[in-house]
């Protein structure tokens, strides 16, 4: 499952989509809100150009938006059901976790975007 060639490696690695050898961020995975959403232009190996066109990661948001509203609805079921948490105390605790998953969505939203659009070559 997480072996080179597939779709899944190349997302939780953050290697390029084609080749699965070079990386798709500038930076390793990091808390730093400006550091973490840099990518490369391009691939290392195989030359791939990541900024396919121009304004190609604004669909990267609906992606993005789709996670947050997983971990919105996560989050408040485990709050609700597990902690028994009041109303209040439940939506406090959603808020903390988007806060929390912010440089893990942004991220991953960006390497899934692109990972619909570009195959494995090897």
């Amino acid at each position: 499952m997480l072996k080179k060639g597939s779709k899944i490696y190349s997302i939780l690695r953050g290697k390029c989509p084609r080749c699965h050898e070079g990386d798709f961020f500038k930076y390793t995975f990091t808390m730093n809100i400006f550091k973490v959403n840099k990518i490369k232009k391009k691939c290392t190996q195989c030359d791939l150009k990541y900024m396919i066109e121009p304004a190609f990661y604004f669909g990267a948001l609906y992606v993005s938006y789709g996670i947050t509203v997983a971990i919105c609805i996560v989050t408040f079921i485990t709050s609700k059901i597990i902690f028994d948490l009041a109303l209040l105390s439940s939506f406090i605790a959603v808020f903390i976790v988007l806060i929390l998953f912010i440089p893990v969505n942004l991220r991953l939203s960006r390497i899934l975007w692109i990972n619909i659009f570009i195959n494995y070559k090897p």
